[in-house]
C-alpha cells in the first residue's frame, strides 16, 4: 500500500484525489470606491494570492474513516469542499463514485426564511432525493432531528443546536456512500451528540465511507482508520489515526515554539529601537527521553491489570535552575485521558538544579487499567507554568484485555441475588 492510500486496497476506490491545488484571490480593496479607484491600475498591489492546497494526492477506499487534521488556515475544509464537488480545484481532478451527502458548515443548503419542513425537502433535493423518497423519509428524519412543533417553523428563528440536528438528520436520511462531516458534530449538546456517533459507527458497521474534519484528538482517534495530517495545504502524515494525532501535536508544540520565538524577536527589537539594554535570553530545558518501566524498574510495554508502573522522564538543562515543574498523563487509544498528574498539582516543584542531565521518576502504584492500548505525554514548564517543551503520545504499553469486562478501568466484579 503506497502512503497515499487510505483503506482497505482490496475495497474499490471511492475518492481519487490527484495532485489537487487551490488558490484564493484576496482582494484589499473591498469597498465599491476602491475598486473603481483602482481600475485599469496595472500590477496586482490590491490583490493577492493564497495557495490553500497544494498538489494534493490521496486514494480513498471504500468502507474508511478518515480524519483530516491540521491547525487553522492548513487547508482542511477546503480540501474537504474540494472532495464535495463545492469548490472547484485551480489544478488537479478529483474523482468518486456514489451517492454523496456533506455536512459542511452550519445550515448549509437551508433557505432562511423557509419553514424546517421546506428546507427538508429543498435539502434533500440538493443531496439527490426525489420528491418521494423524502416523503417516505420525512418523519424519520423529523423524529431524528427532535425538532418536534418547531418543523413549521422558519428556520431563521431555531437555534444553532436546532440547525445542525435537522441537516444532520436530512444528511444521514438520504442513504450516502460517502458522507463528509466538518466540525458539525461539536455543535448541539451531549445526548445529540451520541446520537450522532452512534449513527456514524451504524455507517461504519454498514461498509460506508465517512470523511472527517475535527480538531478533537479524542474523536478522531475513537471513530477513524486513518488520519490525514495537512500543513499549510499540503499533506504532512498519512497513516494510523494514532501516529497522525502524534505528527499534528508535534505541529502544533513547533508552532507555539515558534510563536514564542517570534514574540522574543519582536519583544528584543523593540527594547533595541527604544534603546534599552537586551535582556539575555537563557536556553530552554528540553525533555530528551520518556520511559515506562515496571515497578522493578524493568523496560518493558506490556502490563497486567492490576500493578503499577514507573514513567522515566530525561530532562536536558542547559543552565542550572531553581524551580520548575513537570506533568505526565495516561491516554486510552481513543484520546480519552484516564490518568493526570505533576508537581504542580502535587505542590511540590523540582529543583534546583545544575545544568546537565536530570532523569525524573514518576512511580505510579495501585494502578488498575482495562484492557487495551495506553499512551503516555509528558511535560516540562517554568515556575509559573509558561511550557518549555512537551512529548505527545512518546510512550506506549499495552494491557492484557479480560474476557469478563470492558472500560478504562480493572475490577473484580461478581454478581449476587439478594
Amino acid at each position: 500500500m503506497t502512503e497515499s492510500d487510505l483503506g482497505q486496497l482490496d475495497a474499490p476506490p471511492i475518492v481519487v484525489i490527484e495532485d489537487v491545488s487551490k488558490t484564493f484571490v484576496l482582494r484589499k480593496d473591498n469597498s465599491l470606491k476602491e475598486r473603481i479607484v483602482t481600475l485599469g491600475r496595472r500590477g496586482r498591489t490590491h490583490r493577492e494570492e493564497f495557495e490553500a492546497l497544494r498538489d494534493v494526492s490521496l486514494t480513498i477506499h471504500a468502507g474508511t474513516t478518515i480524519g483530516l487534521i491540521g491547525t487553522n488556515g492548513s487547508g482542511k475544509s477546503t480540501l474537504l469542499k474540494v472532495i464535495g464537488g463545492i469548490v472547484d480545484p485551480s489544478s488537479g481532478r478529483v474523482m468518486r463514485r456514489g451517492r454523496l451527502a456533506a455536512l459542511l458548515e452550519l445550515g448549509a443548503g437551508f433557505h432562511p426564511d423557509l419553514s424546517g419542513r421546506d428546507n427538508v425537502y429543498l435539502n434533500a433535493s440538493i443531496l439527490g432525493l426525489s420528491k418521494a423518497e423524502t416523503d417516505a423519509q420525512f418523519d424519520s428524519i423529523v423524529a431524528f432531528a427532535e425538532i418536534g412543533d418547531f418543523i413549521d417553523t422558519q428556520v431563521k428563528f431555531y437555534s444553532s443546536g436546532m440547525y445542525v440536528r435537522l441537516a444532520f438528520a436530512v444528511a444521514v436520511h438520504t442513504d450516502p456512500d460517502l458522507l463528509l462531516v466538518d466540525e458539525v458534530l461539536a455543535v448541539g449538546d451531549e445526548a445529540f451528540q451520541r446520537k450522532c456517533m452512534d449513527k456514524i459507527r451504524q455507517f461504519q458497521r454498514e461498509g460506508r465511507t465517512i470523511i472527517l474534519v475535527s480538531h478533537s484528538a479524542a474523536q478522531v482517534m475513537d471513530i477513524c482508520d486513518q488520519g490525514v495530517v495537512l500543513r499549510n495545504g499540503e499533506v504532512a502524515f498519512i497513516g494510523s489515526a494514532v501516529d497522525a494525532i502524534t505528527v499534528h501535536r508535534e505541529i502544533l508544540e513547533g508552532k507555539r515554539k515558534d510563536t514564542l520565538e517570534h514574540e522574543r524577536i519582536a519583544e528584543s527589537e523593540a527594547r533595541e529601537a527604544a534603546d534599552l539594554p537586551a535582556e539575555p535570553s537563557a536556553p530552554r530545558p528540553t525533555i530528551t527521553s520518556l520511559t515506562v518501566r515496571d515497578l522493578d524498574g524493568i523496560e518493558t510495554d506490556h502490563f497486567p491489570n492490576v500493578g503499577g508502573l514507573i514513567i522515566e522522564i530525561g530532562v536536558d538543562h542547559p543552565t542550572s535552575m531553581e524551580r520548575w515543574h513537570s506533568g505526565i498523563s495516561i491516554d486510552t487509544s481513543q484520546g480519552h485521558q484516564v490518568f493526570n498528574t505533576g508537581t504542580r498539582l502535587m505542590e511540590t516543584p523540582h529543583g534546583p538544579h545544575a545544568a546537565g542531565l536530570t532523569t525524573l521518576r514518576y512511580v505510579i502504584s495501585d494502578l488498575a487499567l482495562g484492557g487495551g492500548q495506553y499512551f503516555v505525554n509528558a511535560e516540562i514548564t517554568n515556575e509559573d507554568g509558561d511550557s518549555w517543551d512537551a512529548r505527545w503520545l512518546a510512550a506506549s504499553f499495552f494491557v492484557p484485555v479480560v474476557r469478563r469486562q470492558n472500560g478504562s478501568a480493572y475490577a473484580r466484579a461478581e454478581v449476587e441475588e439478594a
